[in-house]
């Protein structure tokens, strides 16, 4: 079976994703909102594809269903693994509770995916954001980027979004079995999202990949109480992604 996608249409072309033109970018991005039927198609297509596992602790099916319902506002936690990961997410995404949530859910990505036309048409669609990172651009230049960057998340999540985020920041390339060093960014916006009253609650997706290929995602107890320093709540944040991860792990074999 083949498909294809549709491009995306838009009364003024976005601006170009370049880090000296950060200020327009986010200023798109901050009420860029993608066809949610072009949406559903591409995610269902890349799930037909990809046709990733999807299993849960006990209870959380139901436990995330309720937080839909009751219209909380989600901070989708995975790690780090492959550049495939964005689109094995969105297969997930599909497959799994979240697909009411599609067209709503907004995914951190790095900027030099948005360079290729065809692949920004793309994520675009996903409701990818940019973001400039420190080790591509210098960590002083990218903090006043990533100072944006997190309002236009805590400002999305306001709007009535979802975020998904990979906290780690890089591909995970020594120990797939380990979580990294979860930045602190997650923990900023959890903070003020909190502060401007959407009261945000943390689902942890944890991901590994078989010998195959094949993805298997494992849906950990969502966190709606946590810490409330930045840094407290990152590392609370780590801990139980690391859990999410072993579930993974486990539910692969």
């Amino acid at each position: 079976m083949k498909f294809s996608i549709p491009a995306t249409t838009t009364i003024t072309p976005p601006p170009v994703v370049d880090f000296d033109n950060r200020d327009v970018v986010y200023e798109y991005y901050r009420t860029h909102r993608p066809p949610r039927g072009r949406a559903r198609l591409l995610y269902a297509i890349t799930a037909y594809r990809k046709r990733p596992a999807v299993r849960y602790a006990d209870g959380v099916r139901e436990q995330i269903r309720r937080l839909i319902r009751d219209d909380r506002r989600l901070i989708i936690a995975i790690n780090h693994l492959s550049v495939e990961d964005p689109r094995m997410v969105a297969a997930c995404a599909w497959r799994s509770v979240f697909r009411s949530r599609i067209g709503r859910i907004r995914v951190l990505a790095k900027d030099e995916l948005f360079t290729d036309h065809a692949q920004r048409a793309r994520i675009d669609i996903m409701g990818a954001i940019p973001v400039f990172r420190g080790k591509d651009h210098g960590p002083r230049a990218a903090h006043a980027a990533g100072q944006q960057l997190m309002d236009i998340c805590v400002q999305r999540m306001t709007d009535g979004d979802d975020l998904a985020v990979f906290p780690e920041g890089t591909c995970n390339e020594t120990d797939p079995t380990r979580i990294q060093v979860v930045g602190t960014g997650i923990g900023h916006i959890a903070a003020r999202a909190r502060k401007a009253g959407t009261a945000p609650v943390f689902v942890f997706l944890g991901l590994t990949y078989g010998t195959d290929g094949r993805a298997t995602f494992f849906l950990d107890r969502p966190m709606a109480e946590f810490p409330e320093r930045p840094a407290q709540i990152t590392r609370a944040v780590g801990a139980r992604m690391q859990q999410a991860l072993d579930g993974a792990i486990a539910a692969a074999r």
